[in-house]
């Protein structure tokens, strides 16, 4: 049913197209050709407006052919940096970049799988209820599309995000919430070399608290990381600010309110120590989701791997996708896997094989919905 060389070629064309988060006009306007071509109804919202980019949201809507409910399928435009002017090539099964860029599978294969899929179902009279199709800007870096996505206007109530790396059949049923913390040190400037003692420094502060931190695997279920430090203007002058922005996540609510409280309360403690000013900024980024293995929708899910050949594997990650937000917002969404591999990286690759078995699997989920 899926037309292997047809979805390549769209792939093929779809990573060529320039898509940084926030700058994604060019791939939403080609997008909103090829499912109107298709024979969806689209829209475009206007979340581009309320994160400084020039397109909004994508939205389609294929009508129903039978009385059946409404099913979303989602994939975002935008890709991370290497990602411009992308050269790929084929060999055999895999599809690479030149080697000096990212591929763009992520999440270009997100989007032309569920394009076949639309195309797969039209032509093969495949029964089904209204099938919404959400291609959400800025996914990297804060799930900032779909959080800014009206989610009343959808008629769906379940949805499949094509957004994970590894072999179709892998679905992801849980992942974390996560924290953002910023804290802010003020000390005092004073020249390094002629009058140190009368300075605070703000860098030493932060290695104080940073020192006391348990930072990486925090338990099965838990992370923490400091990933940036920003401060100091010169060698000669002690430091009387700098800014350090942390993270947390974990599965479970009480054990991520406990790791932020530790990060939070190790910045605060030196501050005091040092009599350094000290603020603290802290963000949900998102929440975080589990959808059990009994429940319906991953029952029929199940049946719609074992129908194509799949062995639907269940798994939790310890990352945030836009399933976070869909599920924060009342719609019961797993992500689920399109073949790729080394995404983020320039040795980033796509299985072919396994975004067509990806894309039987989501034509048999419209089937079964």
């Amino acid at each position: 049913m899926v037309n292997r060389e047809r979805l390549v070629q769209e792939f093929l064309e779809v990573v060529k197209i320039n898509s940084q988060t926030r700058n994604e006009r060019a791939m939403a306007d080609f997008l909103k050709g090829k499912l109107t071509e298709i024979g969806l109804e689209v829209t475009e919202d206007r979340a581009g407006e309320s994160v400084g980019g020039n397109a909004g949201n994508v939205v389609g809507v294929l009508g129903a052919t039978a009385d059946k409910p409404a099913i979303m399928f989602s994939a975002h435009m935008d890709r991370v940096n290497p990602g411009d002017n992308i050269q790929p090539r084929v060999e055999g099964d895999i599809i690479k970049s030149g080697g000096d860029t990212i591929l763009g599978a992520d999440d270009g294969a997100g989007l032309v799988g569920i394009m076949e899929m639309l195309r797969v179902v039209k032509e093969n009279n495949v029964a089904h209820g209204p099938i919404e199709v959400v291609f959400t800007i800025a996914e990297e870096g804060g799930l900032n599309g779909s959080r800014n996505l009206d989610v009343e206007k959808l008629q769906a109530k379940r949805g499949v995000i094509l957004d994970c790396s590894g072999d179709a059949g892998l679905v992801i049923n849980q992942a974390p919430t996560q924290d953002e913390i910023v804290a802010k040190i003020h000390g005092r400037a004073a020249h390094a070399g002629a009058a140190p003692e009368k300075g605070i420094n703000a860098i030493a502060v932060a290695a104080k608290a940073i020192s006391r931190m348990q930072v990486g695997r925090i338990d099965e279920e838990t992370t923490a990381n400091v990933g940036v430090i920003q401060g100091g203007s010169a060698v000669n002058i002690v430091p009387d600010y700098v800014e350090v922005k942390c993270e947390t996540r974990s599965l479970k609510e009480e054990k991520l309110v406990k790791a932020t409280e530790a990060m939070v309360a190790a910045f605060v403690q030196a501050g005091a120590e040092a009599n350094a000013r000290v603020e603290m900024d802290v963000n949900r980024l998102y929440p975080a989701y589990h959808i059990p293995e009994d429940h319906e929708f991953l029952k029929l899910i199940k049946e719609a791997g074992q129908a194509v050949g799949l062995e639907v594997k269940l798994e939790a990650v310890g990352g945030g996708s836009d399933a976070n937000i869909f599920n924060g917002k009342g719609i019961v969404a797993v992500n689920m896997a399109v073949g790729n591999e080394e995404v983020h990286t320039v040795q980033e690759y796509q299985k072919i094989s396994e975004l067509v078995k990806a894309v039987e699997m989501a034509v048999k989920i419209v089937e079964l919905a």
